[in-house]
């Protein structure tokens, strides 16, 4: 049986994820509201979409578990899926096709997708027309991913969001040198966003940009050169500023760059 990618949920919000980061690196605004719009009109919170696409991640994302509880989840899991009704969910697939073929180009179908294998095997273990003999090597596979002590040494069934963001990340290192750990979590949170209505980017932000400030806070008194002075008193402007108004695209590489000045303040204090 040949995989039909475009009724592949996690393929699909892979590759409009992807096109997203494409956009935001080359300062297409256009592509990116248009990518946006998408994403919030067919994965938005409480769309059947979203729904199928959490149980697609509840396989590819959970490791280091024991396999008896990665078998029950693997049983749940497939369980919530046939609950779901395959025909709103086929209306609701070729909604969001026809939004990309129109709003974007066909052309996007035909990008490399590294973990196509991965999201495919997942889509053969909820497609009841898989055979049976495919379908337990599929879910073996996945249960060995879910319960694998040392995920990295087996091949494993890729994360969606875990490789949502790499191309970002490859061209942000190109540029500026290599993604701290705090840069790659808001990146990722930020892709993210466009499907759960921003809510993990709020909440991390509340957090993180209160840790920046206290680096500088603690950071400054040691400071003598002026010029450095005042632009932290500007970052620190511009963070406080930030809790007043809702997070835009401009803020993204801006946030980044404070990051990487933090970290630099740490290792030369």
């Amino acid at each position: 049986m040949k995989h039909n990618k475009k009724r592949n949920t996690a393929f699909i919000y892979e590759i409009l994820s992807r096109e997203l980061t494409r956009a935001i690196l080359d300062n297409n605004v256009k592509n990116k509201n248009k990518i946006v719009f998408i994403i919030k009109e067919h994965f938005g919170k409480g769309s059947l979409l979203a729904e199928e696409l959490m149980l697609y991640r509840a396989l590819l994302e959970t490791i280091n578990i024991q396999e008896n509880i990665a078998e029950r989840m693997l049983q749940e899991t497939k369980v919530a899926y046939s609950k779901l009704d395959g025909k709103t969910i086929f209306d609701a697939q070729s909604q969001v096709i026809a939004a990309i073929n129109k709003g974007l180009s066909q052309d996007v179908w035909a990008r490399f997708i590294p973990n196509f294998k991965s999201l495919a095997s997942v889509s053969a273990i909820f497609n009841n027309k898989t055979s049976v003999k495919k379908k337990v090597l599929f879910e073996q596979a996945i249960v060995n991913q879910m319960s694998a002590r040392h995920p990295s040494k087996v091949k494993t069934l890729q994360s969606v969001d875990n490789l949502t963001y790499n191309s970002f990340i490859k061209k942000f290192n190109d540029k500026y040198g290599d993604l701290l750990y705090e840069q790659k979590d808001l990146l990722n949170r930020y892709i993210t966003s466009f499907a759960d209505d921003g809510f993990e980017l709020r909440v991390y932000l509340n957090e993180e940009l209160s840790r920046l400030k206290g680096v500088i806070a603690d950071t400054r008194p040691t400071i003598t050169e002026p010029l450095i002075l005042q632009k932290l008193v500007e970052i620190v402007e511009y963070l406080e500023g930030f809790r007043r108004r809702e997070f835009v695209t401009q803020d993204l590489n801006k946030i980044l760059k404070t990051q990487q000045l933090v970290q630099e303040l740490v290792k030369n204090d």
